[in-house]
């Protein structure tokens, strides 16, 4: 049997293959807050793109990347983790912590809607950030060094204060 179809209805087709379903996590809590279990539970599904309803606390811990997640819907602290890549991560809905890290570029990520902390971090590069909702805090960082506070202002809308 042969289908015929319209070139418009062929295109819908091949878009929606590619498109990868995003997977939503109400809250790291389902997994009792347990980063590794929630890795397990994501390669079970065969690692898709994937959200965070809530907040996510990693502090200190020793991940080297956040893979395939997308977004936090709260806060996330990396403050004092391993913390190398934030992988596809692009945006953040509460504050977003990554003090005393040794990561260098916030890659992907294009927003925050608190405060980013990035005090006494390696970073180099804000990537292709363009939007902090509250301030923005520099200490220490080769970008303190690097840039003014208008240099800043002029690659990212910050809505508080910028800390260099």
């Amino acid at each position: 049997m042969k289908i015929i179809i319209t070139e418009g209805q062929y295109k819908r087709l091949i878009e929606t293959e590619e498109q990868q379903e995003v997977l939503h996590i109400p809250s790291i809590k389902i997994f009792g807050g347990n980063w590794n279990l929630l890795q397990k539970f994501l390669k079970s599904k065969g690692n898709p793109p994937y959200t965070i309803g809530g907040d996510l606390i990693l502090k200190g811990s020793s991940i080297a990347s956040l893979g395939n997640l997308i977004s936090v819907e709260g806060f996330l602290i990396l403050k004092g983790s391993s913390i190398e890549s934030l992988g596809n991560l692009t945006s953040v809905g509460g504050f977003l912590d990554l003090g005393n890290t040794k990561f260098k570029s916030l890659g992907n990520l294009t927003s925050v809607g608190g405060d980013l902390y990035l005090t006494n971090s390696s970073v180099t590069s804000l990537g292709k950030l363009s939007y902090v909702g509250n301030s923005l805090f520099l200490f220490d960082t080769p970008l303190s060094k690097k840039y003014t506070e208008e240099e800043i202002r002029q690659m990212v809308n910050v809505s508080g204060n910028i800390h260099i």
